[in-house]
């Protein structure tokens, strides 16, 4: 029972008790749980037996303690359970529509006992939602084109795919006379790791009030789009062919920064955010910070001009997630956080010996382009047999070649020699050690058998851990984002075991994989590891990813002086596990 887990069922019971029309002051206490849990790095799991330490968390108070208690033993929550036979488990599915919340799910319920998407779909064939309170034509025919739209996907994409759609609709919007910035805001500002939408906040002469309908008409006239859902004054809603929902919002330049950091969020750093200001006599809304008395504006202009207002420090938007940045804003005591021109050098990448696209020249050249002082070569071993990987032989002759690149460098940009070793399904490495000794850089990782016991993988990766030549551990968790689940291991016990041998663990910013998640490497942190950064290049032009990764140890508070690679190449090599 993970904390996702755990928070997840929270949050659903906090659904199902609204669609039960439970007390609000009660569902709230399910739903700050839900976000403590999410974000805390403290185990929960192992932490259920110490009240007092679960009572440390923010958020979670007695009854919630005890909730967590009950989610550990039993694997679920008995309010939840109760709900659920009431209503029934697809009930939550409902929600996952476009626009779909807990009181319209309430309404359905109430209407025909209407428990999921498929009874949804046919009370609507049927025509049993006509004449239901807010439910009039466009609104029955928003539901069952959310219904085509949720069944054609699930809904999320990762951080590039909204990045690359934010800045092609952006190109579009900035074509038109009269629109000067366009702006994401919402989760992808925030750099979370994947999006249920995207939010664009635009200005300029075409978004003024009594102005703005043509801008809206050139938004809707983008070519990527695949069907529109709302279009208003000064707002467009529409789905791209692959099924991101995007929301443009034309904003006066007068409320800019009121609206950016409104649209920014998070919702609980937002929460928080306007109670500090009703302290203080204030009003914030996604239009000014005004006084409560007279409903005078004090800001709207720029963020900055917000949080000064209320008398903090602008904080960067990875930042605002409600996880104490408010409190160190208002203590001016803000962390110095990470930026990608901090990063000296990438050490994992592959080239044409196994699955790389580029030779070992045209990655270091690469790598100088990009004003790297180092980078490390780390093709596959041999267990990757579809990837070609190295045995014993071609890797010492890998070895060689990488050497010579070093040398016809000439000092430019050091080259090292290096290896992504497979960890076998006992923990032991699947080259030998003679081999690893002539590395600089040995990356450790894991890529078979993913499907075993959390006991057994654990065991696994600890062993690997143990072999004196490991210096680097490689995603540590086998994540790839949307596709496929994280593999049972207990990271806390390998994070303590890393750190106290010295093996650093690794972010890998490939888009796919941001592994460790930005929650682990807060964790990794506290426990004192040594962290790198890279991006797994099988191409030149997948340096460009590191960028991805910087945004999550951003997430994370990580500072210049938490991540290894932000050091030059002697220091760099100095810091990593000492060579037996």
């Amino acid at each position: 029972m993970d904390n996702a887990t755990m928070a997840r069922l929270l949050a659903e019971t906090a659904d199902l008790l609204e669609i039960d029309g439970g007390d609000s002051f009660r569902i709230r206490s399910y739903r700050r749980a839900a976000d403590a849990v999410e974000q805390t790095t403290v185990d929960l799991n192992e932490a259920v037996s110490d009240t007092a330490r679960l009572l440390e968390i923010p958020g979670i108070g007695k009854g919630m303690a005890a909730n967590l208690q009950a989610i550990a033993e039993a694997g679920s929550l008995p309010l939840r359970d109760e709900l659920i036979a009431k209503y029934g488990s697809s009930l939550l599915e409902l929600l996952k529509l476009p626009g779909m919340g807990p009181k319209t799910v309430a309404l359905l319920w109430d209407a025909g006992q209407i428990s999921s998407i498929d009874q949804l779909a046919k009370a609507i064939d049927d025509g049993k939602l006509n004449g239901l309170p807010r439910m009039g034509a466009k609104q029955i025919e928003k539901l069952k084109k959310g219904i085509e739209d949720y069944k054609r996907s699930a809904g999320r994409f990762r951080i590039d795919q909204a990045e690359e759609a934010a800045k092609a609709v952006t190109a579009w919007l900035l074509d038109f006379p009269g629109i000067e910035r366009v702006t994401p805001a919402g989760s992808l500002r925030r750099g979370r790791e994947t999006e249920g939408d995207l939010d664009l906040l635009v200005t300029g002469p075409a978004c003024e009030p009594g102005h703005t309908q043509a801008a809206v008409d050139h938004a809707a006239a983008y070519p990527g789009i695949h069907s529109i859902i709302a279009k208003g004054e000064n707002k467009i809603s529409f789905y791209l062919s692959n099924s991101l929902q995007v929301d443009v919002r034309l904003l006066p330049s007068s409320s800019y920064g009121a609206a950016l950091q409104y649209f920014t969020g998070s919702k609980a750093h937002n929460v928080s955010l306007r109670q500090r200001a009703l302290k203080m006599g204030y009003t914030l809304s996604e239009w000014s910070l005004a006084r409560l008395d007279d409903e005078s504006v004090v800001a709207a202009k720029t963020e900055e001009d917000i949080y000064k207002a209320l008398k903090m420090d602008w904080m960067p938007p990875e930042m605002r997630e409600n996880l104490g940045e408010i409190e160190a804003a208002a203590a001016h005591a803000l962390p110095e956080l990470i930026e990608l021109k901090d990063i000296r050098g990438d050490v994992h990448m592959h080239t044409t010996a196994t699955d790389g696209h580029n030779s070992i020249l045209e990655m270091a050249e690469a790598g100088l382009a990009r004003g790297y002082k180092y980078i490390a070569i780390t093709d596959h071993s041999k267990n990757l047999a579809m990837t070609n990987g190295l045995d014993e032989k071609r890797a010492l002759e890998h070895i060689k070649r990488i050497r010579e690149v070093d040398e016809q460098m000439d000092g430019k940009i050091r080259v090292f020699a290096g290896i992504e070793v497979d960890i076998l399904g006992d923990g032991a490495l699947d080259l030998d050690d003679e081999v690893l000794a002539q590395m600089e850089v040995v990356i450790a990782s894991v890529h078979t058998k993913l499907e075993q016991p959390k006991d057994e993988m654990t065991a696994r990766v600890l062993r690997a851990l143990e072999n004196p030549y490991t210096r680097i551990l490689g995603h540590p968790t086998g994540r790839l984002l949307l596709r496929r689940e994280p593999f049972q291991i207990d990271l806390g016990q390998v994070l303590r075991k890393a750190a106290e041998l010295g093996v650093a663990v690794e972010h890998n910013a490939a888009p796919e994989r941001l592994d460790l998640s930005d929650r682990d490497l807060r964790l990794a942190k506290e426990l004192g590891c040594k962290i790198v950064i890279n991006t797994d290049a099988h191409d030149t032009r997948h340096l460009e990813k590191m960028t991805y990764g910087i945004r999550q140890l951003r997430r994370a508070w990580l500072g210049p002086e938490d991540v290894l690679n932000t050091r030059t190449a002697k220091q760099f090599l100095a810091a990593l596990r000492p060579k037996p």
